[in-house]
């Protein structure tokens, strides 16, 4: 089969690899759809904290299981399956919380394991969910994006009514402002870019100074810097977005969090249970995502698509291997 290998940080190529089989407890996927992000661009070009080379990008995967090993129950061949990209003990004290995003043993699907930039992925039978028939395949494949949102809207402790300024008009941006809705809050987006505005259909400018939770969708000081500004007393602030090692060490005003008694947090990845969640609210419409999707394209051209999301040149871009 083909697939995208990156073999050193910087570059990959495609090239022809054997077909995997599963062992026990695996299913081997045609991918149907594998979506792009900008952890993906970040992961080829500068590296990762989570990654292992050599491997296959790719953690956002749809596709059809076509073939099972042995030990796998409640799954079948031919069977329509999104992929929770993680797989954890079920044992530490975070799989015990619920957090499984933050085991201490944590693997990834496209940074330990090889990932979906591929016409054939394996996974095992505990990360996969299953697909409404009513979902296609380009709607399903903003499960995880979604997942990734909605956990840190639940790390923001987001309440009905609440007010939520989101800064950042990228897809995460965006799928965090419906999400926000679809939990029945009000959502704000900030993104100074008009070229970037100008690309989310349904921008809602901003109509007040401060909010009950801030989310940061982009990775910018200043952004950070802005959202804190705009905090209610007893609001909370979320770190979505992560920052350049070089400018990480943002200078925060600790006396502002005790005297309004406001929150910081951080959000990385999501949970399994975010996953069921997603393709809940994408199967039934309180997400709605097909307006995002900016680009499809073949996976072998890879670099141009990387080459859209390094220019912000677009929203969701779909690969098809």
């Amino acid at each position: 089969m083909k697939a995208i290998v990156v073999e050193q940080i910087g570059s990959f190529s495609i090239r022809n690899v054997n077909i995997p089989h599963p062992v026990a407890g695996e299913v081997m996927i045609r991918v149907s759809v594998t979506g792009l992000c900008r952890t993906d661009l970040k992961l080829i070009r500068v590296g990762h904290r989570d990654l292992v080379l050599p491997r296959v990008p790719g953690e956002e995967v749809v596709g059809t299981i076509s073939e099972i090993g042995t030990d796998v129950s409640g799954f079948s061949c031919g069977q329509r399956v999104y992929v929770y990209p993680g797989t954890a003990c079920g044992k530490c004290p975070a799989c015990k919380s619920g957090a499984e995003n933050l085991c201490e043993d944590m693997r990834i699907m496209g940074f330990h394991r090889d990932g979906g930039f591929a016409e054939y992925v394996l996974a095992p039978v505990k990360s996969l969910i299953s697909i409404s028939d009513k979902l296609p395949d380009e709607i399903a494949i903003f499960a995880e994006p979604l997942s990734c949102c909605l956990n840190a809207l639940e790390l923001s402790r987001l309440k009905k009514g609440e007010t939520i300024g989101i800064w950042g008009a990228g897809p995460a941006g965006r799928l965090l402002c419906r999400g926000a809705s679809a939990l029945g809050a009000e959502p704000f987006v900030i993104e100074p870019d008009e070229r970037r505005r100008s690309l989310a259909n349904g921008f809602k400018k901003p109509t007040r100074n401060g909010f009950d939770v801030c989310i940061v969708a982009v990775g910018s000081v200043e952004a950070y810097k802005e959202a804190i500004s705009h905090l209610n007393p007893r609001g909370r602030v979320v770190v979505f977005s992560g920052l350049a090692p070089d400018a990480s060490n943002l200078q925060i005003d600790f006396n502002q969090f005790h005297y309004y008694e406001q929150t910081l947090v951080g959000a990385y990845g999501c949970s399994y249970r975010h996953g069921q969640q997603a393709l809940e609210f994408l199967a039934d419409g309180r997400v709605k995502v097909k307006d995002l999707i900016s680009h499809k394209m073949p996976l072998w051209e890879l670099e141009k698509a990387l080459k859209l999301v390094e220019k912000r040149s677009g929203l969701k871009i779909l690969l098809y291997p």
